[in-house]
This record gives C-alpha cells, sequence and structure tokens, in this order.
C-alpha cells in the first residue's frame, strides 16, 4: 500500500465514524424532551459535521477518494438508542448513557489512529484536536447524565 493510501484509510475510519457520530447526536435530539439536551445533542451534531469536512479535506489533499455516508454497525448503534429510549423509565438518561458509549469508542478510535508516529504533523495535531474536542464532550455528557439521573 502507498504511504498516502495508508493515511486515507486511516482518516476514511475517522471519517465513518463521524458520520455515525453526527447522526447519532442528530437522532439523540429527537429523542429528548429537555431543551438543554436537544441543543447539547445539536451542537455535538454540528461538531462531528465539522470533524467530518476537516477529514475529507485531508483525505482529498492525498488524492484519495473519501467515504460518502456512515456504517452498517453505527446505523445499529442508532437503531439501539432508539429502541431503548422507547422502553427506558428515564429515556434521557439511557440516551446520555449510549450517547457516552459512541463517544468512548470513537475516542479509542482517535487514540489507535494517533498511535502512528508516520502522520504528518497537519493531521496529527488536527486529530489531537478533535479528539481532545470528543474528550471534552465525553467530560460535558457525564455531567448531564449527573443532572437527569
Amino acid at each position: 500500500m502507498k504511504y498516502s493510501e495508508e493515511i486515507s484509510n486511516k482518516l476514511n475510519e475517522l471519517l465513518i465514524k463521524n458520520y455515525d457520530a453526527e447522526k447519532g447526536y442528530l437522532n439523540a435530539m429527537e429523542n429528548v424532551d429537555s431543551p438543554d439536551l436537544k441543543i447539547f445533542f445539536k451542537r455535538r451534531a454540528s461538531e462531528r459535521s465539522q470533524f467530518a469536512k476537516e477529514l475529507r479535506t485531508e483525505i482529498l489533499r492525498y488524492g484519495e477518494i473519501p467515504e460518502d455516508s456512515g456504517s452498517f454497525k453505527g446505523t445499529m448503534h442508532r437503531n439501539w438508542m432508539s429502541l431503548k429510549s422507547l422502553f427506558s423509565s428515564n429515556d434521557e438518561e439511557a440516551i446520555l448513557e449510549e450517547a457516552i458509549k459512541g463517544e468512548e469508542a470513537s475516542l479509542e478510535e482517535y487514540k489507535d489512529i494517533l498511535k502512528d508516529r508516520t502522520l504528518p504533523p497537519s493531521i496529527d495535531s488536527l486529530l489531537i484536536k478533535q479528539k481532545n474536542a470528543i474528550q471534552a464532550a465525553i467530560n460535558t455528557e457525564k455531567v448531564h447524565e449527573e443532572l437527569v439521573s
């Protein structure tokens, strides 16, 4: 595999995760009543949309083709969040729990890719910035979870 293909494959994996997260947050926004949580989830969806745009730009910079949509696994997770919210006595807490699980999995993906020391500095700094934003979102979600439980 060429160097640029390796980089773009890794970035495409993150791109798919960000598509999934954006759709998941929009789904979560539709399944909560709290105006504050709706705003919070909308902001997270917008943030993930921005992450996807940044990743697409980097993939194109390497002359590769960016992915266009999320994964089957992401679709299943969103369906599970919807189903869980229907049967949960405190659906906002359940939705926050699922959002945290998704973000923690995403954070691990970023950490794994950042272990690759062959990434160009521009990509490395982009991924660190995005990873830090995901960690901040996890921290905020945990605070929200405490407030709704």
